[in-house]
């Protein structure tokens, strides 16, 4: 008699048959894009470290029409990582009772991206009127 063969579910694409969890690793995938920008910014931290001409040089590099390019793209790419991290908040978080009722998860949202705006908004203001 013949063993049979065990069964082997396939692994390819998974993650493209829901939508759930298209969106999962899209929000996943931002990550990355996080890595790239802390690198970005660390590699200006050295050259500051390595002097003045160094730093302006690094500077230079990031008024060039590609890094502006790539910090657009970083910056849409930044807003749906946002998004999605404040969208999911109210799941990952106990329930919030305020005055003996639930605070609905539109409302955390909401919260969670005007403060993520305000805190923007603040910082451009801080560092908009610096001299270069």
């Amino acid at each position: 008699m013949a063993a049979r063969r065990p069964y082997v579910r396939p692994m390819d694409g998974w993650w493209r048959r829901d939508r759930f969890f298209l969106k999962y690793m899209a929000r996943e995938l931002t990550a990355f894009f996080v890595v790239a920008y802390a690198l970005v910014l660390l590699a200006g931290v050295i050259r500051l470290s390595q002097g003045r001409g160094a730093f302006e040089g690094w500077l230079d590099g990031l008024r060039s029409g590609w890094s502006v390019a790539l910090h657009l793209v970083l910056l849409a790419v930044f807003l749906f990582h946002t998004y999605s991290w404040f969208s999911i908040m109210p799941k990952t978080m106990p329930p919030l009772v305020v005055s003996g009722h639930r605070v609905p998860a539109w409302a955390i949202t909401a919260a969670g991206l005007a403060c993520a705006g305000v805190a923007s908004i603040a910082l451009f203001l801080a560092f908009a009127g610096r001299p270069r």
